[in-house]
């Protein structure tokens, strides 16, 4: 038998050694996870996990070989998984302004998009173009800038001092639906959901933010834009807790502002194009993909792969505005551009644009060829990497108007 010292030592000892394994454990717990260099940290091996590599209803898959049986059931899904689908409507336009710009003609408009949503635009008619003419829809960014939306693509007299220095970041300084206006187009340009006259407004809101006169600081502005951005998100919890999507809004206006379009005698039904910049980019390709009489787009600054994105690129890119759940896992991106074909599409981005991946860019330009070239129309599809950031320069805008040009 043990004494009673020999057994305390061995009691203590052996507590000791629990106490010392006990510790050991949890420090293995709680040592820091292998580095991922992901915006989501440690989460992202199991985000990635669920990532699809292949694409169910992408026009490369062997099982599909006719385009318009592909389209057909890709498109459906898209549309289905948009959870809006508001019925056809009378536009019932509205012209409430009419302005003499010189070259062309500036009508400020109303016109139903929904029977219950009316939409502010303005479309400018060319003077003196052969009618009926081709037509183009002008599709704004998102730009971190809320308090105006159309009006970052047309002429204003006495614009505003912090509009024209946004131009002159992304557009070249240049308002492109009044380029194009004096190229012979029909253009037309509608505010974004939660953009210009659509924007989000509080009930106690003071009346600069209300009325935007042209006193407005840029302070004011800035600050605006900030409160809209900070926003965001909350809405778009907002609109899906009520069981739609913020982009089947995006995309459904866009498709009715074709359907008005068409109303106008001075607008050729069979040449309708569409081009944007950014969030801008991403509808014009949307459209196209969703709208057979759309013949051409100009897709600027918003080609991406998704799986690409997932580690750090998905800040500033990917957001409520833009997001259709589940559709990922059925097509990527540049899947989705492509229900453009036939129609001639023209795809833009810049080497220096940081929102997105480069390899995954470059995989979607391959992306794309093959299924323009799977479907026997390669001419109908160009793809450029510019050495820029994100924007629609001078260079990239002469190369937007020749392709437009060409297919209208």
């Amino acid at each position: 038998m043990p004494t009673r010292r020999e057994f305390v030592h061995w009691t203590t000892t052996l507590l000791g050694s629990a106490l010392v394994a006990r510790e050991e454990s949890r420090a293995e717990d709680v040592q820091a996870p292998a580095a991922t260099g992901a915006h989501v940290g440690s989460l992202f091996p199991f985000i990635r996990s669920q990532a699809p590599r292949e694409f169910s209803l992408s026009f490369l898959r062997e099982e599909f070989k006719d385009p318009a049986t592909w389209k057909r059931q890709a498109r459906g899904k898209l549309l289905d998984l948009l959870h809006y689908a508001p019925p056809r409507c009378d536009p019932k336009p509205e012209v409430v302004e009419k302005t003499d710009r010189g070259d062309y003609l500036q009508e400020k408009v109303y016109f139903n998009t929904t029977p219950d949503l009316r939409v502010p635009a303005c479309v400018l008619i060319p003077k003196k173009a052969r009618f009926p003419a081709p037509a183009i829809v002008a599709l704004h960014d998102h730009g971190g800038f809320y308090l105006w939306g159309k009006e970052k693509l047309i002429d204003r007299p006495n614009e505003h001092p912090v509009l024209t220095t946004f131009k002159k970041q992304y557009y070249a300084g240049n308002s492109i639906a009044a380029e194009l206006a004096r190229q012979g187009y029909v253009v037309v340009v509608i505010d974004m959901f939660y953009w210009g006259e659509r924007r989000l407004l509080l009930d106690d809101d003071p009346a600069d933010w209300r009325q935007r006169p042209a006193s407005i600081t840029a302070e004011r502005i800035k600050e605006f834009n900030a409160r809209a951005s900070q926003n965001e998100q909350l809405v778009g919890r907002t609109i899906y807790a009520a069981g739609f999507t913020w982009s089947g809004v995006m995309y459904w206006d866009d498709i009715r502002t074709v359907d008005y379009l068409l109303t106008r005698p001075e607008v050729d039904p069979k040449r309708i194009g569409c081009v944007g910049l950014s969030m801008g980019g991403l509808r014009a390709c949307h459209l196209a993909a969703l709208d057979e009489r759309v013949k051409a787009a100009v897709v600027v600054g918003w080609m991406a792969s998704f799986p690409a994105q997932l580690r750090n690129h998905i800040r500033n890119t990917i957001g409520h505005t833009k997001l259709v759940p589940g559709l990922y896992r059925y097509l990527d991106y540049p899947d989705v551009a492509s229900l453009a074909l036939p129609s001639a599409l023209l795809v833009i981005n810049g080497s220096k644009d940081t929102l997105f991946e480069l390899d995954g860019v470059n995989a979607c330009f391959d992306k794309l060829a093959a299924c323009y070239q799977k479907a026997g129309v390669p001419e109908k599809v160009r793809t450029r990497l510019y050495d820029t950031p994100h924007e629609f320069n001078a260079e990239m805008q002469t190369e937007a108007w020749v392709w437009l040009r060409k297919w209208l």
